[in-house]
C-alpha cells in the first residue's frame, strides 16, 4: 500500500508540474513572438559586437545586406524604420555581409586591408586587423569572422537564457497564485487520498504517446489538472501561518517550471511504467516461489 501511495502521489505531482511548465513555455513563446525578443536580442548583440550603439555604421550596413536580412529593402534610414529583423543570422552570411560592407571591390583580399584601416571604431579595427593579419586568404578571413560572430552570439545567448529563466519563474509564480497551485497542500491531499491521481496513468497523451512539447496544449491536460486538489476555496486568504505555508507552496510550484515540461512528462512516463509493472518475480515471498517451481516441475 505504501509503495502504491508513493507512486500515486508522484504521478499527481509530476503531472501537475509538467502541465504548469507546459503552460509557462507556451506563454513564454507567445510573449517572445509578440515582442520579437529573439530578433531584438540578436540586433543588440550585433550592435554591441561592432560597437555601433547608434546603428549608423557597420551594424546598419550588415543588417541591410540581403544575406542577413533578405526581406529588407536596403534603404532603412534607422533602426526603427526597419520593417523586418531576422531572428537568426548564419555566421557565414554575417562574415560575407561584413566583408561586403567594408570592401569596395568584392573578392579583392589585398584591397580589404585598406578598407579595414578606415573603420572609425578603434576596438573593432584592432580586432579586424588582427584577424586579417592571420588570414591566408579571403575565405580563411571570412571563416575567422564567422567564428568571432559565433563566440559573441554564444555569450549573448547565455544572457538571453538567463533572462528567460527569470521570466519563466515569474510566469510560473503568477500561474501558481492565480490557480492556487500550492505544492504543499497538493502533496498532503494526494498522500491522504492517492486515488485522486489514479486516473492520470490512463491519459494517452502522457502515458503512451510520448512527451508533449511546448506549444502542444491539450484540453484533456486542463481537465485532468482541474481534477487535482488545486484552486481557490476562499479568497482573499487570511494572513497567518497557513498563508505563509501557502506562499511557500507557490514558490515550490514556480521553481519546478524551471526544469521544463519535457523533464516532468518524461519522469511521469517512467513512474507510470513503474506503477503498471506490479511486483517483480524476485519480490515474491519465498513460499510462493517454491510453490511456483513445484507447480512448473514436469511430471515423472
Amino acid at each position: 500500500m505504501l509503495g502504491s501511495t508513493v507512486l500515486e502521489v508522484a504521478i499527481g505531482l509530476t503531472f501537475c508540474y509538467g502541465t504548469v511548465a507546459l503552460i509557462v513555455s507556451t506563454l513564454q513563446e507567445a510573449l517572445a513572438a509578440a515582442f520579437r525578443l529573439r530578433a531584438n536580442t540578436l540586433l543588440a548583440g550585433v550592435k554591441s559586437m561592432l560597437n555601433d550603439p547608434s546603428f549608423d555604421g557597420l551594424a546598419r550596413a550588415v543588417y541591410l545586406h540581403p544575406l542577413v536580412n533578405p526581406h529588407a529593402d536596403g534603404t532603412g534610414p534607422h533602426e526603427r524604420a526597419m520593417r523586418t529583423r531576422p531572428s537568426y543570422i548564419d555566421p557565414a552570411h554575417f562574415a560575407i555581409a561584413l566583408v561586403d560592407s567594408l570592401s569596395r571591390v568584392p573578392g579583392d583580399f589585398v584591397q580589404l586591408a585598406g578598407a579595414i584601416e578606415t573603420i572609425p571604431d578603434p576596438q573593432v579595427k584592432q580586432v579586424m586587423c588582427g584577424l586579417y593579419g592571420r588570414a591566408r586568404d579571403l575565405q580563411h578571413f571570412q571563416d575567422m569572422l564567422a567564428s568571432w560572430f559565433d563566440n559573441a552570439m554564444a555569450r549573448m545567448s547565455g544572457a538571453y537564457k538567463r533572462r528567460q529563466l527569470l521570466v519563466s519563474l515569474l510566469l510560473a509564480l503568477l500561474l501558481a497564485i492565480l490557480f492556487n497551485i500550492d505544492s504543499i497542500h497538493l502533496f498532503r491531499t494526494l498522500w491522504q487520498q492517492p486515488t485522486l491521481a489514479a486516473h492520470l496513468q490512463d491519459m494517452p497523451d502522457v502515458a503512451t504517446q510520448g512527451t508533449p512539447m511546448p506549444g502542444a496544449l491539450n484540453p484533456a491536460l486542463f481537465d485532468a489538472m482541474m481534477a487535482l486538489p488545486i484552486g481557490w476555496t476562499r479568497f482573499p486568504p487570511v494572513a497567518g501561518a497557513d498563508f505563509a505555508l501557502q506562499v511557500a507552496g507557490w514558490l515550490v510550484t514556480a521553481s519546478t517550471a524551471l526544469f521544463g515540461a519535457p523533464f516532468w512528462f518524461d519522469l511521469m512516463q517512467r513512474v507510470v511504467r513503474m506503477r503498471s509493472t506490479g511486483v517483480r518475480p524476485g519480490d515474491l515471498p519465498p513460499a510462493l516461489r517454491v510453490e511456483s517451481k513445484v507447480a512448473a516441475a514436469p511430471l515423472p
